[in-house]
């Protein structure tokens, strides 16, 4: 049976990464389209026998969210072709910074002034793709993504070495207080467990340093919980796949997103990634990311099961930032 055609329809805000997400999916063998009318969408797809990667955005004349979900279903209606809707997003305070490190005007902007007419523009976007971020099947952060972070995500998760049965699951630890990550599918609260910040000789470290990690598991309620998150992941990541659906996170937030919850991603890693019992993904990549410790310039991201093969080598990679 000839495996269904991917076509990837990647959306988002202006300045959040759009662009050089259609760069590294061109780099991994994708035909890359940007901006078309809509109305050629089904023309795109059948004149093609490659995988797909078409942006869409607000600068489409007449642009309508509600057009681009009808268009999304008259594709997904097609047998032969698996149809994903990829939405790219950031802070309003990182696209602020970045349209004024670039100096380019938001495509909303038709003000002669500066800030004000860039935050209006921004609010007016968030408002204009709120169905398309709802509908979404994956989201993707990039405020604290450096790009060759991003290229690895996108390699996981739509080079052609994960078009089969596999699924990408990708682990974040996150503090409360800075809000729940958007992509995340499950989520889990670590905030009742002990608190190593109290601690004045623990309080600089984080969930990566072994006194910590052993602090926080001598927590009465420590295994009791590890055991119950790894028991629903028993449950639920297989159905996950089973349904088709090729990338799944899960998160794990505490207060400050340092020790606790760090910790606890840093044990379902090891877990998921080495355990015989626990046949979870099959063959599928594992990703671990911290987001507070990336926002504090740590190192945050790595493989704890990398893909079988990698589709394109990393100096081949263009990562230049949008």
């Amino acid at each position: 049976m000839t495996p269904a055609r991917r076509v990837l329809l990647v959306t988002g805000l202006s300045g959040a990464g759009k662009s050089s997400i259609l760069r590294i999916l061109e780099d991994l063998g994708y035909e890359v389209t940007d901006n078309p009318p809509l109305t050629l969408l089904d023309a795109l797809v059948a004149r093609s026998d490659q995988p797909l990667a078409i942006g869409i955005d607000v600068r489409t004349r007449g642009f309508e969210a509600r057009a681009v979900l009808g268009a999304l279903a008259q594709l997904r209606a097609q047998n032969d072709l698996l149809v994903e809707l990829l939405y790219a997003t950031a802070e309003t305070d990182i696209l602020l910074r970045r349209f004024t490190a670039t100096r380019r005007r938001h495509p909303l902007d038709n003000s002669t002034g500066t800030a004000p007419g860039l935050v209006a523009s921004i609010d007016q976007e968030i408002v204009l793709l709120a169905p398309l971020l709802g509908a979404a099947d994956l989201v993707i952060d990039t405020s604290d993504l450096p790009p060759h972070d991003l290229r690895r995500l996108i390699e996981a998760r739509f080079g052609h070495q994960n078009d089969g049965d596999s699924m990408t699951v990708t682990l974040q630890s996150f503090a409360y207080p800075a809000g729940l990550p958007r992509e995340a599918d499950l989520v889990f609260d670590a905030r009742f467990l002990r608190n190593p910040h109290y601690d004045p000789d623990l309080k600089a470290m984080t969930g990566l340093d072994p006194v910590v990690r052993q602090y926080v598991k001598q927590d009465p309620d420590y295994d009791v919980f590890l055991s119950r998150i790894l028991d629903l992941l028993k449950l639920v990541l297989p159905r996950f796949v089973a349904e088709g659906k090729k990338h799944a996170t899960v998160a794990v937030g505490c207060s400050g997103g340092q020790h606790r919850s760090v910790t606890l991603v840093e044990e379902i890693a090891a877990t998921l990634g080495s355990s015989d019992d626990i046949t979870l993904l099959s063959d599928g990549p594992i990703v671990v990311m911290h987001r507070e410790l990336a926002r504090q310039g740590r190192s945050s991201w790595r493989w704890v099961r990398a893909p079988q093969q990698r589709a394109v080598p990393d100096e081949q990679i263009r990562t230049e930032p949008s």
